[in-house]
């Protein structure tokens, strides 16, 4: 991150302010009182980065967001959405996929893995035993959602385009749950030590876990 690393912010001629685009016209809007005086230097880039991100991801957006959430619930009244999670609400809106469990497997990478490792195997046989709504929040907690693509695994979208899903191997310890990076479709699998185990933890993981990044 560029808070995080050692680049220079003195000379990149940076202020405490944003420019936004309000129907064309180029707005800007100070990050804090005074923004548009305060130059971005190395003592306080990380509190630049803090707030620009606060403002493109809530302030800046903040009448569009408002706006969608009026319309959607007038559709869906907020009272009965608000006892949903994000994959139920997912589901209800979606129906539940046709998740094809070959094309997901011809289209999955190994990394620290290969397809004959033991740990793969049995991964393979918890999926083909899983039940569609299982089935689907693999899927979900993996990528971030339940939906494939209507060509198929082949065409997943990760970060940077297309991305396969991948299963790598994991250095946590075999009594830890599975975790997953959505942005890469990507699933941590742990060495488990027997199929059962293996069973128990991912269905841990997909049943609890929701959507994949960070939990552990």
């Amino acid at each position: 991150m560029f808070a995080e690393q050692d680049n220079s912010a003195d000379d990149m001629d940076l202020y405490f302010e944003a420019d936004n685009d309000h129907y064309g016209e180029r707005v800007t809007v100070e990050l804090q009182e005074g923004g548009s005086n305060i130059a971005v230097n190395n003592a306080n880039k990380a509190a630049y980065v803090k707030l620009m991100a606060k403002h493109r991801l809530t302030s800046g957006i903040k009448d569009q967001v408002e706006s969608f959430s009026k319309g959607f619930w007038e559709i869906l009244p907020f009272d009965l959405v608000s006892i949903m999670s994000p994959s139920e609400l997912e589901l209800l809106m979606c129906g539940m996929p046709n998740i094809d469990k070959e094309d997901m497997r011809a289209n999955t990478e190994y990394r620290g893995y290969s397809a004959e490792s033991e740990q793969i195997r049995w991964f393979w046989s918890a999926v083909n035993m899983m039940e569609e709504a299982d089935l689907a929040k693999l899927v979900q907690f993996i990528t971030g959602t339940s939906q494939v693509p209507l060509d198929g695994f082949a065409n997943l979208q990760g970060m940077h385009g297309p991305q396969k899903l991948s299963i790598v191997k994991a250095s946590d310890r075999s009594d830890h749950l599975p975790t997953a990076h959505t942005c890469f479709n990507q699933l941590d699998l742990p060495e488990y030590e027997t199929f059962e185990q293996l069973q128990e933890m991912l269905m841990i993981a997909v049943r609890e876990g929701n959507v994949g990044f960070g939990f552990g």
